[in-house]
């Protein structure tokens, strides 16, 4: 065959004119030769004859498994994966956050009382109170950033008195503070095993990333200072000497 001959074959050849569509944009492309041509499994094709739109594989899965909601009154951010039972658990623990906090808000006041006078443990509660506060506002966050619906619950009225007849009231409050924090703990463990029956790896990583690693260093740190202030000899209806130097630490 010539060369001229060869020449005129290959540009003989159909063109296969189609325009990739992708967020609204279109861009002309040209095929020699059928055998080439492939559509694209993130674009969507507009063939250049029949202006007939065939969509990319992608966007066919994409759309029919997350459809986007028709009414504003359903989240569009929510997918799959975030069920109602983890919604529900969510607030559960939003509560439970909220709970422990008011009581440790109580404590505060109580400590700060001019007949008690321990303004370290006052202050030691305080920052305690907002710490359990905070928890409770990430989980409210995380609860609308996975297109749930935050429901606060009702708070239980906290204790008002701490004093104890055998161990003082610095004693006392911190036992009853390692008690909540052990229990906050498990009740994280019951959210995580919440999101994980639902298939949510997102759900559990910021359970274990946010909340668990710094609950187990809440159990770590109110055991040690009942540790301490055991050891420092704390008892008796107004737990002694040892009660006011723990105090003072506290300040520090």
């Amino acid at each position: 065959m010539s060369r001229f001959h060869h020449m005129l074959s290959k540009s003989s050849r159909p063109v296969i004119t189609a325009t990739i569509v992708r967020c609204g944009v279109g861009r002309s492309i040209s095929r020699q030769n059928t055998r080439e041509f492939r559509y694209d499994k993130f674009y969507a094709i507009r063939d250049g004859n029949s202006g007939e739109l065939n969509l990319g594989e992608a966007i066919v899965e994409a759309t029919s498994t997350h459809p986007i909601p028709v009414d504003v009154h359903y989240s569009f951010a929510r997918a799959p994966h975030f069920q109602q039972t983890l919604e529900d658990a969510i607030n559960d623990q939003i509560n439970i956050e909220y709970n422990v906090s008011y009581i440790y808000h109580s404590m505060y006041a109580f400590f700060s009382r001019d007949n008690v006078a321990l303004d370290g443990f006052a202050q030691h509660f305080k920052k305690e109170s907002l710490e359990e506060r905070s928890h409770a506002e990430l989980l409210m966050d995380y609860q609308t950033k996975r297109g749930g619906k935050v429901s606060l619950q009702a708070i239980m009225p906290p204790q008002l008195e701490f004093e104890h007849a055998q161990k003082g009231c610095g004693l006392y409050a911190l036992e009853l503070a390692l008690s909540l924090e052990k229990l906050n703990y498990d009740k994280l463990l019951e959210l995580h095993k919440i999101a994980d029956e639902c298939g949510d790896a997102a759900a559990c990583d910021f359970i274990e990333g946010e909340l668990l690693k710094d609950q187990i260093d809440s159990v770590k740190e109110n055991a040690e200072m009942v540790a301490s202030l055991t050891r420092m000899g704390a008892d008796g209806p107004h737990g002694g000497l040892a009660t006011w130097h723990f105090d003072k630490m506290l300040k520090k």
